[in-house]
């Protein structure tokens, strides 16, 4: 890849309204982001709106602060990029990588679990990760306080290799206690990766996309201490709806901090008590179960789908065809009469105009306004 197009699809990443999925479908269509930038405004206004493309200088900027703290970036479908990852739902379009990119490559284990871990949670997540190294296993977390920190810091004591996924910029080391970690990380051999922009803060709504990461990019999850609802259990969900291993270690039916955890080995998940558990069940490649969640039309989506506007000509015709409930791409070729070529093409307009919104397992839904 070139100089230009490296920063075209760094700006094309950046530019508000594009999400991963679009992104991809952007570039499938028009077969560069230098491309893909020139219509999106095109594009927009054809749908009466206004998109604001990233700035090149912005860009700029940002490949010139991450080369200043001797990071590196990794973008979709070219060399150095995870493979796992390229191969889920809505991979990152950039990544940024402080450390060793190349460890990324690797087989990758999950170790997540509580942020305010027991004593004995940190402890076997230490030991689960610094048997796991001894199986050339490289391990992955999100840098989190409790299980996270000490997973990085068992695989880094036994002279390992681990991968830490932040959810905010490279430069916004959080928690700010877990900062000379992250540095470690990075000087001894493994890697830290985020999709955010440099000077992004970690807010809620990111850990959630910083799970996905984790998830893909890992062959199998271990979750240690994880309570209902907690942010574990989601990377532990969007791992199984990637076709990957699960893991649990059990735990005490009085500790809250547990009861995440044990459900899923009620669930199904391989019940562990240390690495040789996790190396016994581990695929040489991730299985072919893509569970994906429908999600429920609700009374709101369905009043702000009928108060989107109406294109004319054939992609109106595509437009009314998609409500507030999900819709498969398929059923949109066989109710409008149209090639895939062609409905795929209408729909990655529809997305990048912000009034489609694409979901998991190839299907599309009117997006709320």
């Amino acid at each position: 890849m070139n100089a230009a197009e490296a920063v075209a699809r760094l700006r094309l990443a950046r530019t508000e309204g594009v999400g991963p999925a679009s992104f991809r479908r952007a570039l499938d269509r028009h077969g560069s982001a230098r491309a893909a930038l020139e219509a999106l405004p095109r594009i927009a206004a054809a749908a009466g709106r206004v998109v604001t493309v990233f700035p090149a200088e912005a860009a700029e900027r940002e490949m010139e602060e991450l080369a200043r703290l001797g990071g590196t970036w990794l973008h979709l479908e070219e060399p150095g990029y995870p493979e796992l990852l390229t191969a889920t739902e809505d991979p990152p379009p950039v990544l940024g990588v402080l450390g060793d990119a190349s460890v990324l490559l690797r087989r990758q284990v999950g170790v997540v679990g509580a942020r305010a871990a027991s004593a004995g949670g940190r402890r076997i997540a230490e030991e689960i990760a610094a048997g796991l190294t001894t199986g050339g296993i490289v391990v992955t977390s999100g840098l989190a306080r409790g299980v996270d920190a000490a997973a990085h810091l068992g695989a880094l004591n036994a002279h390992g290799r681990t991968v830490a996924v932040v959810a905010g910029g490279l430069d916004k080391p959080y928690p700010p206690e877990n900062a000379a970690l992250q540095a470690r990380i990075a000087a001894e051999g493994g890697a830290v990766v985020a999709e955010a922009p440099l000077g992004t803060a970690p807010l809620a709504r990111h850990f959630p996309r910083r799970n996905r990461i984790v998830a893909g990019m890992v062959l199998g999850v271990v979750v240690v201490e994880a309570a209902p609802r907690s942010g574990s259990l989601i990377t532990a969900r969007l791992a199984l709806e990637a076709g990957r291993e699960v893991f649990a270690v059990p735990g005490s039916p009085l500790d809250p901090r547990c009861r995440g955890s044990n459900d899923l080995i009620r669930q199904g998940a391989h019940m562990v008590e240390g690495a040789e558990d996790v190396l016994a069940n581990l695929p040489a490649a991730p299985r072919e179960l893509p569970l994906f969640r429908v999600r429920p039309a609700t009374d709101a989506a369905a009043e702000a789908a009928a108060k989107a506007p109406s294109l004319p000509g054939i992609p109106g015709e595509v437009l009314e065809l998609i409500g507030p409930a999900p819709v498969a791409v398929d059923d949109l070729v066989r109710r409008c009469h149209l090639s895939l070529p062609a409905v795929q093409a209408i729909l990655l307009d529809l997305e990048l105009s912000g009034l489609v919104e694409a979901l998991p397992g190839n299907r599309v839904v009117r997006a709320a306004r």
